[in-house]
């Protein structure tokens, strides 16, 4: 009786993305067509302008990415792991895809698991500071650019008791379960010791935080530029500042690449800096066609490619 043949994993896994991205076009098909309707009347050489800041942020990306891990990566490789990790975290709650890609990559090319994950701890603060240190120099800038009672929700998702009971468990977990304090305590040691080998080196350190300043910055120009392209009566400057306002509103939001609420919050944050309601949806709509559904499926596909080839 012949054996059954091995399930080929990774040929499967491939294929992962591709299914996942059409269920998200399905789900999200009404956005998509309205989408490419408002790009129709748009400006063209400021989409391009946009698109072309898209690209820089996976540049950005991997400077960063870099700059939170001491050992040198190969540069093509990760530029593209960049590229195909912005489609995974579009595709999975909470930024996990990116962070699931970029640590197999990391252990992949030789950094231990502990190195790679203090190296993700370490991206993701990072990127939080550039991103709020843009959005408080925007604030200090133009004091007046945007409303905020406009972006503070009547119910919020998670109420303030809410909150502090979720802490108050953690903290008690972390205090009766000794196994996890000490996993706790051996991560936190180990993600201290590589943001020292990392700042001692001035290259990683300028990489880290140029390129955590850089990405927020590219992303908000993108945004920008698609405003002027539909000619939304708002100064560039402002439009960044609404940008950031809302993708820090949205941050703990646990949906797949901020899908859906995103667009919410970028409607309200236009709407809060002077925009008209009407060409700020236009706004979005296009900007989130731009940036995420064009790159998805070639992203999906470079994902599924790197899967085959064992860099991730």
């Amino acid at each position: 009786m012949p054996l059954p043949r091995r399930v080929p994993v990774r040929r499967v896994l491939c294929l992962v993305p591709l299914a996942l991205v059409a269920v998200a076009a399905v789900r999200h098909r009404a956005l998509l067509a309205e989408g490419f309707v408002q790009l129709r009347g748009a400006s063209w050489p400021w989409l391009l302008a946009a698109a072309g800041a898209t690209c820089l942020t996976w540049v950005a990306a991997a400077v960063t990415r870099q700059g939170a891990v001491v050992q040198p990566l190969p540069k093509g490789r990760l530029l593209a792991t960049q590229f195909a990790a912005g489609a995974a975290n579009h595709l999975l709650p909470a930024g996990l895809g990116a962070g699931a890609v970029n640590l197999r990559f990391m252990t992949v090319c030789g950094v231990p698991l502990a190195r790679s994950s203090a190296a993700l701890a370490l991206y993701l603060l990072a990127e939080s500071v550039g991103r709020l240190g843009l959005l408080a120099a925007l604030l200090i800038a133009f004091p007046d650019a945007l409303r905020f009672g406009a972006l503070l929700p009547d119910d919020p998702g998670l109420p303030l008791p809410a909150a502090a009971g979720l802490l108050f468990l953690a903290g008690a977990g972390l205090a009766l379960v000794r196994p996890l304090r000490a996993r706790v305590r051996c991560f936190v040691r180990e993600a201290l010791g590589e943001a020292r080998s990392v700042h001692a080196r001035p290259a990683r350190a300028l990489a880290l935080w140029g390129g955590s300043l850089a990405f927020p910055a590219l992303q908000a120009a993108g945004l920008a530029a698609v405003g002027r392209a539909l000619r939304l009566p708002v100064p560039c400057a402002h439009m960044a500042l609404a940008y950031l306002a809302a993708t820090v509103a949205v941050a703990l939001v646990p949906t797949p690449g901020g899908l859906g609420s995103v667009e919410a919050a970028l409607i309200v944050a236009l709407v809060a800096v002077g925009g008209p309601a009407a060409v700020a949806t236009a706004v979005v709509l296009a900007y989130r066609i731009i940036t995420v559904w064009v790159p998805l499926l070639p992203g999906a596909l470079t994902l599924g490619a790197l899967v085959r080839l064992r860099v991730v």
